[in-house]
């Protein structure tokens, strides 16, 4: 039996005052010079872990997974490919990959120093679930599973502005920042200029829509399903550089989780309010958002709202049966299951949100990608029951949802992870940029209300279009 190389890493640190480099600042000096790099940041402060920014650049390992076969690249430049003999083997296909890298965090460091940055696409449910997703369509298809392994992280703590540059070695040698520092004292580079070409199109029309959510309630009403998330998708060709619309969408929609993840051939970028699951020593935690309203731009009447929200039955019934459902997962592989916070009213730019908080300990031994599986995809992503949900999903709906309703982020190497859903999220290929939303059907809905549902949710989205083709 062959014995598996892994790879001891070598780390070095420095810190810097960051309060003249701001976030994106730092990202267009490092996206100029490397491929494949990624920002995460935090409109969120509440918490030590959302007041960091981080960057990750010159990526030395991969892995990727699609078609059941497994590509991954290591450290040394060698590239293995197999196929899984058996779907459900993805989940420990991937932390076979995490355990060949031997990090130690040391204390004060940030926790995403070192590990994988990527993305779960919606469709990769086949290989946690036994459930078949029919191929539709290209245009959209990215990888099921896709993580990256970076030389160098940086990260900016908001609180004290400092920032932490990580170079990471995986070859036992002693790794430099030097680089570092002439990368961020070097000049600011310029970037092209955004615009819109031609109008707005959409996998679905309104006529088509209407006799997709009259289906669902008829399979609400049979018993099928208690709710259904079925979803309607947008694009938009443009020229120039979409990291524009990123740009003016953390101005226009500030959120917990704000990313752009760029991948060459492809880029996804977002500003979700939502996480997928958090795994901390252990600790898993699920937040459900179900129930919006649109806000209307005046405080007093956004608070007339909140109240209608938490008292509107359609809404609170669709949120008990999603935080139920978050229980249900997490309690495949966890004890102690809790719902912390019930119905919490969180305000964004454009929409307001009913917002619970589920959590649950870990059993001992459980790998903890296993955890992420039986949770994925978000019950608000699919509905309830999920199989059933998800086979009238698949069947309904014209297009793959590949990265929307997925999950992207971070994971440490010893199985820590924090990653969000893929909603108010643009994937950007072949120059249009793809944004998709979904509604939240059950037995008494409305077919407008639904229907309005979606451009409700998509108005940050379609406002950062506007704002990015101002941006200089």
């Amino acid at each position: 039996m062959s014995t598996v190389h892994t790879f001891p890493v070598k780390t070095s640190r420095q810190q810097l005052l960051a309060d003249t480099l701001t976030p994106v600042a730092v990202f267009l000096r490092v996206r100029h010079n490397f491929k494949n790099s990624v920002i995460l940041e935090s409109a969120d402060y509440h918490g030590r872990e959302h007041g960091f920014s981080h960057i990750a650049f010159n990526p030395i390992a991969s892995f990727e997974l699609n078609d059941s076969k497994v590509t991954q690249v290591l450290p040394d430049g060698t590239q293995e490919e197999f196929v899984l003999e058996n779907k459900k083997l993805a989940v420990q296909a991937l932390k076979n990959f995490a355990d060949r890298f031997e990090f130690q965090i040391q204390t004060g460091d940030s926790p995403m120093a070192n590990g994988l940055f990527g993305h779960i696409s919606y469709d990769a449910v086949q290989y946690f679930e036994d459930i078949q997703i029919q191929s539709k369509n290209t245009e959209t298809e990215i990888p099921s599973i896709k993580y990256l392994v970076y030389k160098y992280v940086i990260a900016i703590n908001h609180f004290n502005n400092q920032m932490t540059c990580y170079a990471h070695s995986y070859d036992g040698s002693e790794p430099n920042l030097d680089f570092v520092n002439q990368l961020l004292n070097g000049p600011q580079n310029a970037v092209e200029p955004f615009s819109m070409v031609g109008e707005e199109k959409t996998n679905l029309t309104d006529d088509q829509i209407r006799v997709i959510v009259n289906t669902c309630i008829k399979h609400c009403l049979r018993g099928d399903v208690f709710q259904i998330v079925p979803s309607r998708r947008f694009s938009q060709d443009f020229k120039g550089d979409d990291f524009q619309v990123y740009r003016a969408l953390r101005s226009v929609n500030p959120s917990p989780y704000m990313f752009y993840f760029d991948y060459e051939n492809y880029r996804i970028f977002g500003a979700s309010p939502e996480k997928q699951i958090k795994i901390d020593k252990g600790l898993a935690e699920i937040h459900p958002i179900a129930g919006t309203f649109r806000r209307s731009g005046d405080d007093e009447k956004d608070a007339e709202l909140a109240k209608a929200l938490t008292e509107d039955p359609k809404e609170t019934a669709e949120h008990v049966m999603l935080v139920d459902l978050a229980r249900n997962d997490l309690s495949k592989s966890a004890d102690e299951v809790k719902v912390e916070t019930f119905k919490e009213v969180q305000f964004f730019s454009h929409v307001i949100h009913l917002v619970s908080k589920v959590t649950g300990k870990m059993h001992k031994g459980v790998n903890p990608l296993q955890l992420v599986a039986d949770t994925f995809p978000a019950g608000t992503l699919s509905g309830a029951p999920k199989h059933n949900a998800m086979t009238i999903i698949n069947r309904l709906e014209p297009t793959n949802r590949h990265i929307y309703g997925g999950a992207i982020g971070f994971m440490d190497f010893d199985g820590n992870f924090n990653h969000a859903i893929a909603i108010r999220t643009f994937l950007s290929k072949g120059k249009t940029l793809f944004y998709q939303a979904g509604m939240g059907v059950v037995a008494k809905s409305n077919v407008d209300s639904e229907m309005q549902e979606i451009h409700n949710k998509l108005a940050a989205l379609k406002r950062a279009l506007d704002v990015a083709q101002n941006l200089k």
